[in-house]
């Protein structure tokens, strides 16, 4: 009788002690899991930041994108400005020199 009770004191301290091992493990887990979670806050609140300013970076190319196509068309207006000048300078110069 007090061996079988010797046995199952020293299951019951065989048990405790896994479970304080298991214990250990899950609360390491746990720490783990409130580490991985806090990091990924921070990585959802910089995706957020970085999604608002590649927003606003193509407004801004949009913008840039309009105004060169705006100065690219007034040049190409100023080019046959000159261009028409130019032939009529060519015109007006023509009969001066052939008088």
């Amino acid at each position: 009788h007090e061996q079988l009770l010797k046995m199952m004191e020293e299951r019951m301290m065989d048990v405790e002690q896994k479970l304080r091992l298991v214990k250990r493990l899950l609360q390491d887990k746990v720490n783990q899991l409130k580490e991985q979670l806090s990091k990924n806050t921070k990585a959802d609140a910089m995706v957020k930041d970085l999604y608002v300013e590649n927003a606003q970076l193509l407004k801004a190319l949009e913008m840039t994108e309009q105004r060169q196509k705006t100065a690219e068309r007034k040049n190409y207006l100023l080019e046959e400005k000159i261009a028409n000048l130019n032939r009529i300078v060519k015109n007006l110069a023509s009969p001066s020199f052939s008088s």
